[in-house]
């Protein structure tokens, strides 16, 4: 089913080597730490901040439709993946080159960031679409979660050398510039990224994907979640956990408006990401091969619990910063799981199909909670923030342990011999 031993040797090596240049890249183009303190430079506002986190929801999900139609048709799913990661890293690299003719107008840089953030971010899309349907096809089960999790994990030890880059480039050049250097660096290695899956080998379907233009792919989004209780529990405890997780910038944002924190700061919060990333990936890589995502989806909601109580109730900068450990061992742990918890609850041959209505439904509820929360945070503070974190974390919790996890433990017992 998954292709010679030596194509499944050659694509888990692949599968590793994205882990290893994708982290420290998303490092430099972090939306959580380095833009949020970008755009702080360059004179914006909450909302601006809000907008350019949203759009890496709103321009995500917008786009899953076609994505998901075009992974439903086309043949070889590695190859035309390549080929839209290469697309997308192309287009940023051409804007950050346009940034020095706009250096001294700070207004026209910040929008025209965040026009092209939407594109790159409509790119994004494809994203979840085509990996998830990528790993199931390509990894037999026993492989796709610790030394994957060990390729990531060596991403986030070379991540904590990118963020240790980021404040000797930023003092080294004078701004914009240190920021396009930022950038850029960031962007090239996500085109090697892109370059890995190419090389991909993609034996052919024992169970061919169904077929759907983009107005049947919307058409059958209802009746996907109408027929599967399994999905529809699924959808409820992971979108929780998915907002949570989107308003991760604020903690940075916090961090500015609170505590002063200075860029040696941000580059704190970098390398903690980073660190905690390579820990979290390969813990809880052994986790999913052994207790599976039944496992994995309650300890993600008790993570991301535990970052809103803590942040909510702490005054001081290096409490925050156990809060935001907390944070993105929930993240990491949310997307190491998402991933198989879509393969355990959905059938193979609509997998594009409910991978689509699951970021669908999950990105438009993460964007509009960010677009929310600016104006409430500018009234209220930045306990409304934490407090959703909270509530999030707990009704995770909850859905996952009254609705989901029964059917995982049915779904166990149907395949147990």
């Amino acid at each position: 089913m998954y292709g010679s031993e030596k194509d499944v040797r050659r694509n888990l090596f692949l599968f590793v080597a994205d882990g290893v240049v994708f982290v420290p890249a998303m490092t430099l183009i972090s939306i959580s730490t380095i833009i949020p303190y970008f755009l702080e430079r360059l004179g914006a506002t909450a909302l601006h901040i809000a907008i350019a986190v949203a759009m890496t929801y709103i321009c995500n999900f917008i786009s899953q439709p076609f994505f998901g139609s075009v992974a439903s048709r086309t043949h070889k799913l590695h190859k035309t993946n390549g080929k839209i990661l290469i697309t997308q890293r192309i287009i940023f690299i051409t804007f950050l080159l346009s940034i020095p003719l706009y250096a001294n107008s700070y207004g026209v840089i910040l929008w025209m960031f965040l026009i092209f953030w939407g594109v790159f971010n409509i790119f994004v899309g494809s994203y979840s679409v085509f990996y998830t349907s990528l790993l199931l096809k390509l990894l037999p089960p026993d492989k796709r979660g610790a030394i994957r999790g060990m390729g990531y994990a060596v991403g986030s030890v070379l991540g904590v050398g990118a963020a240790a880059l980021i404040p000797k480039i930023l003092g080294a050049f004078s701004f914009p510039y240190n920021y396009v250097v930022i950038f850029m660096l960031g962007t090239l290695i996500l085109m090697i990224d892109g370059i890995l899956f190419l090389f991909m080998r993609e034996h052919e379907e024992t169970e061919p994907r169904v077929p759907l233009g983009v107005l049947q792919y919307l058409k059958a989004m209802p009746s996907t979640i109408r027929k599967n209780a399994a999905f529809r529990a699924m959808i409820l405890t992971c979108t929780c956990l998915a907002i949570a997780n989107s308003l991760l910038s604020y903690y940075t944002l916090y961090a500015i408006r609170v505590f002063s924190a200075t860029e040696s700061h941000i580059a704190t919060l970098s390398a903690l990401s980073v660190i905690t990333v390579s820990v979290g990936y390969v813990f809880f890589g052994f986790i999913i091969d052994r207790r599976g995502t039944k496992a994995t989806s309650l300890i993600a909601a008790c993570l991301i619990t535990a970052a809103g109580a803590i942040a909510l109730t702490t005054h001081m900068l290096p409490l925050l910063y156990v809060a935001w450990v907390f944070a993105n061992l929930g993240s990491t742990c949310t997307m190491m799981t998402i991933t198989l918890l879509l393969g355990d609850v959905c059938p193979y041959e609509n997998l594009p199909l409910n991978v689509g209505v699951y970021s669908t439904i999950s990105l438009a509820c993460s964007s509009i909670m960010v677009l929310l929360l600016a104006p409430l945070l500018e009234r209220a503070g930045f306990a409304v923030v934490f407090t959703t974190v909270f509530l999030c974390g707990l009704f995770s919790f909850l859905i996952n342990v009254f609705a989901l996890r029964k059917h995982l433990v049915a779904k166990e017992g149907a395949a147990a011999p």
